[in-house]
């Protein structure tokens, strides 16, 4: 940064007013280096705002003069951050979660970062590092939260030239949880012929407490795969570094279980009770994958052979849910020639 020049930016978090945001804003506001221009808090809270509980500005302490408070009616954090970097006029944006604290000289190595980008990169994305219990083996919730720290392109701390984000429409609002929605992003941005790279800024991810059927819940993000496909193609889990999942092994279990519950009601049990062998055998595997790993204590067992049972037919619903409902879904139009952003 020659002669003390460091590129503005602006730092977007959207949240649902989360406990976790007061340490989030600490965070930032103790780390060392350039201020953000901004920073941008989307309440992305539904129902009237007079019933909602005010945000921990006061964490921020000197930012507080520079922060804002937007709103975004609850329509999931794509629209969320689309509200927020709208509203901003510096070059770059950072996006971080409300539940991530930045590191000590996070702000000076981000400046560092922005300053050195060459002209193509759009994109730079922070370190993820999720801490792990020192004590004993992960559950299947923390490594799940774990599998942030190798994600590619992820906006729990994610910055972008705001000029790439106008060319290429901002975040798509078809993606109504925080899934792939991050991914598609980076996808078209990669695709309109821009760089995006890794920084070496760290931010902390801590894994927040979950209920025992989270798991459960996280399949709705089957629907947002099925859209995924339908706007990138079969590849898109290899361009965008994503894991590609059990949803075949899922659909094969559900399918035994289908054919055992049909072959029963129509009298043919040998047919039946092969398929329901089936059925067990794949259920046993993943419920021992999922088990094998952890802690093994009797509730992440007990949950784990609970959740087991049910993941393959939910995931296998929301897959066929998804892909019914975006049937006819087209790619954003692309704004960005293949030179690049002027």
């Amino acid at each position: 940064m020659s002669g003390g020049y460091w590129p503005p930016y602006a730092v977007v978090i959207p949240t649902l007013g989360r406990p976790c945001l007061a340490a989030c804003l600490d965070a930032l506001a103790l780390s060392a280096g350039p201020a953000p221009r901004a920073v941008v808090l989307v309440d992305d809270r539904p129902g009237p705002r007079h019933d909602r509980a005010p945000l921990p500005l006061a964490a921020l302490g000197e930012l507080g003069a520079r922060a804002r408070v937007l709103n975004s009616g609850g329509r999931g954090p794509a629209a969320a951050r689309n509200t927020g970097w709208r509203a901003v006029g510096t070059p770059w944006v950072v996006f971080l979660d409300d539940d991530v604290q930045v590191g000590p000289a996070w702000r000076a190595r981000l400046v560092r970062e922005l300053a050195h980008a060459a002209p193509d990169v759009d994109g730079i994305q922070g370190v993820i590092e999720v801490p792990l219990p020192e004590d004993r083996a992960p559950t299947d919730w923390e490594r799940n939260t774990a599998g942030l720290a190798g994600a590619r392109w992820a906006t729990a701390d994610m910055a972008y030239r705001s000029a790439v984000l106008q060319a290429v429409g901002g975040f798509d609002e078809r993606f109504p949880r925080a899934f792939r929605e991050d991914a598609d992003l980076a996808l078209r941005v990669l695709a309109a012929g821009r760089r995006l790279e890794r920084g070496r800024r760290t931010t902390r991810h801590p894994v927040r407490p979950a209920g025992r059927w989270i798991s459960l819940r996280h399949q709705a993000g089957n629907a947002d795969d099925a859209l995924m496909l339908r706007l990138h193609g079969a590849d898109w889990w290899h361009r965008a570094g994503a894991p590609r999942g059990r949803l075949p092994r899922h659909a094969a279990v559900t399918a035994a279980g289908a054919a055992a519950v049909a072959l029963a009601l129509t009298g043919r049990r040998g047919g039946g009770l092969v398929a329901a062998a089936g059925w067990a055998l794949g259920t046993a595997e993943f419920a021992w994958a999922r088990i094998a790993p952890g802690p093994r204590t009797l509730p992440e067992v007990t949950a784990m052979l609970a959740t087991s049972a049910v993941i393959p037919p939910l995931a296998v619903g929301h897959r066929l849910r998804g892909t019914w409902r975006h049937r006819a879904a087209r790619p954003l139009p692309a704004a960005v020639p293949a030179g690049g952003v002027p």
